[in-house]
């Protein structure tokens, strides 16, 4: 990153007169997000705005106004909300709610792998989402633990790179996060067509990685030559699961994790298989929240 990449908003300071900035919380090569005071819902938000370099990008406008569309097509009780937007100017940026919880990845990296009664909700929840983004036509692209937050319900957030199914179909460069793309992602159309289908893999390999506490496939090599030295998922399964894993779940997760899209389970079908096995946990659902020390 340069210099005239970073806004480098400190606490305290406007980003516009509407916002104040509180802290960083992250961002992209495109964009970065903070958490800020919004005068006008008197409430903390995410802001998410276009980088120094790249308000003049048509790129980078064009996916924060594909990001505004997702986010308007797709309202859903487990999906962020987008609030407000501004598309262009010195600052374009996008407003969103604040979800207060943490992120899948935090808990697994602070706590390690997660009890049945925590990764069951959570991907019953997702399953629902995922549900109706093939009901509304459009796929996400980048689920993974880091973008989903953990509460009741369990919410998706980032919808920077999400396309309809048929943009999706049309990719001829891969999309999402190397580690989570199911393998018709990492090269189309080689590799084959991304659809809804590149989702439920997306949640297969975040409840892999929920469940071991380890990332299902071992990192690849960004700049290797070669697809499969890149991408793992290409040529090595998905590691077996811990022993005393409920049986419903091991099958789920392998199904989702299918090489073939075709193989992969409905996201419908993924919560009434997990549905039984949450209703028999001891306390059920509200057990989900208590973080194992």
């Amino acid at each position: 990153m340069t210099e005239n990449s970073r806004w480098r908003f400190e606490a305290g300071d406007l980003i516009t007169p509407e916002l104040t900035a509180m802290r960083l919380l992250g961002g992209g090569s495109a964009y970065e997000a903070y958490l800020a005071f919004d005068e006008i819902t008197y409430s903390p938000v995410v802001v998410k705005v276009v980088r120094p370099d790249q308000v003049e990008s048509s790129s980078a406008l064009r996916g924060l106004r594909r990001e505004v569309a997702a986010l308007e097509a797709v309202k859903h009780p487990v999906v962020v909300r987008g609030l407000r937007h501004v598309a262009d100017g010195d600052r374009p940026h996008l407003v969103l709610e604040h979800i207060d919880g943490p992120r899948l990845s935090s808990l697994i990296r602070r706590h390690g792998p997660l009890q049945e009664q925590q990764y069951l909700p959570l991907a019953i929840d997702v399953a629902a989402a995922l549900h109706y983004f093939r009901h509304t036509g459009w796929v996400h692209l980048d689920i993974k633990p880091s973008n989903i937050i953990m509460g009741s319900p369990a919410r998706l957030i980032d919808l920077s790179v999400m396309r309809t199914a048929e943009q999706a179909e049309a990719l001829i460069d891969p999309i999402g996060t190397d580690a989570y793309m199911a393998p018709e992602q990492t090269e189309p159309p080689h590799t084959g067509t991304p659809s809804y289908a590149a989702d439920v893999w997306g949640l297969g390999a975040s409840l892999h990685h929920a469940i071991t506490g380890e990332r299902p496939f071992p990192k690849g090599d960004p700049d290797a030559p070669q697809r499969a030295e890149r991408f793992p998922q290409l040529v090595i399964p998905a590691g077996p699961l811990p022993s005393g894993t409920p049986v419903a779940v091991c099958d789920v997760v392998s199904a989702c994790l299918d090489p073939k899209p075709a193989n992969r389970p409905l996201p419908a079908e993924i919560a009434d298989a997990f549905q039984p096995v949450l209703e028999a946990q001891p306390r059920g659902r509200l057990a989900g929240f208590k973080i194992r020390r």
